[in-house]
């Protein structure tokens, strides 16, 4: 019987201090990230997703359920080991523990290869030329009155069902996730960062269970995915997809894929997409102002219409529905997370998209 730590497997285990190094790199040497964000990543992750654009479905949530059998498995054949080799107990249990060992290091030594990186590059602002400072009380106004009115316009304009909720005029998910794709290519002409080429978002068979989670998409690094949650209310999907296209891009950063999927949105010639985005972008905005200004909140509020009110309300419906130990749960872990990914305020950075279009509305105002 070999000792544990003659077990040829163990230099598998490098992969972390490797996964470390280069995480701290890209963490401490200016250019480093942007750099690597702009040549080797796109690289890997046009090639990887080219393969995995030809299964019509999430090949990383199918292979996720072969994660989750594999360890139940292995756990039962570790116990089953354990009882009947009574002499090399200690043997079979110091295995099992350097195969998990093993295991993780190689998943975040691809983590980090895949997009770990990327969450320290230049911040898309920076890249495009916007520039993100304090703003005054009355341009967050003017930011949710404006944003108010393109939601209002736009619902005109789009399908509704028999309760006169929003929903989405092509029944098929391929249609808009093909959409999607076209919006983030058409957006990579002005915007050059966002490399074209990619292929559409993917739905997730499991998607009810993602709700569970408090989940609206998911970015599947492994195999260089846009995985979408296709239960929850119609206008906020071509929003998500557009959202975990962005991590496809390499922008990890949780608010400037909220950012790049309403410019997404807001390009789109399809009504759909652009409400989506217009709606979306008016939740962050009037969430931001609440916080400041409850009243002037309200009353913007009250300035909508209808059926962007019904349609606002469907949603608040739906996830009140979802508010159990697993929502906490993910949550919690999301929180944790984004900490450890250079996002040091955790789920609050979903709000600073507020600051970016804030930054966008003052460039338009300074290009009249």
């Amino acid at each position: 019987m070999k000792p544990i730590h003659k077990l040829r497997r163990l230099w598998i285990l490098l992969a972390f201090p490797v996964s470390f190094a280069l995480t701290a790199l890209a963490a401490h040497m200016n250019g480093f990230a942007e750099w690597y964000a702009g040549t080797v990543y796109p690289a890997i992750s046009l090639a990887i997703n080219h393969m995995t654009s030809h299964a019509q479905f999430s090949v990383g949530e199918i292979f996720v359920y072969f994660l989750v059998i594999l360890l139940i498995i292995s756990i039962v054949r570790l116990i089953v080991r354990i009882i009947l080799r009574k002499g090399r107990r200690s043997y079979t249990a110091g295995k099992f523990f350097v195969n998990i060992l093993c295991a993780a290091s190689v998943l975040l030594m691809l983590f980090t290869v895949d997009c770990g990186i990327n969450y320290y590059r230049v911040p898309f602002s920076q890249s495009c030329g916007l520039t993100v400072k304090p703003s005054k009380e009355s341009e967050l106004v003017q930011l949710c009155k404006s944003l108010a009115g393109d939601s209002d316009t736009l619902r005109k304009k789009v399908s509704v069902d028999r309760l006169s909720v929003m929903k989405l005029h092509t029944d098929g998910f391929s249609q808009n996730a093909e959409e999607a794709r076209k919006c983030m290519d058409n957006l990579s002409r002005q915007y050059h960062m966002l490399s074209p080429g990619y292929s559409a978002p993917k739905p997730v068979l499991a998607s009810k269970l993602m709700s569970e989670c408090n989940i609206t998409g998911i970015f599947f690094p492994y195999t260089f995915e846009a995985n979408v949650n296709t239960d929850v209310p119609d206008y906020t999907i071509p929003f998500t997809m557009c959202h975990e296209l962005s991590h496809l891009r390499g922008f990890m950063r949780e608010d400037e894929a909220n950012f790049i999927a309403y410019l997404a949105c807001e390009n789109s010639f399809d009504a759909d997409f652009r409400y989506s985005g217009a709606a979306s972008a008016f939740t962050y905005a009037s969430n931001a102002l609440y916080s400041a200004d409850a009243p002037k909140a309200n009353a913007v509020f009250s300035s909508l219409s209808s059926g962007v009110k019904k349609d606002l309300q469907a949603n608040t419906d739906y996830w009140n529905n979802f508010k159990g130990p697993a929502a906490k749960a993910s949550n919690s872990v999301n929180n944790r997370y984004l900490k450890a990914n250079n996002q040091s305020d955790g789920v609050q950075s979903y709000g600073r998209m507020v600051d970016l279009l804030l930054a966008l509305q003052r460039s338009k105002k300074n290009t009249k």
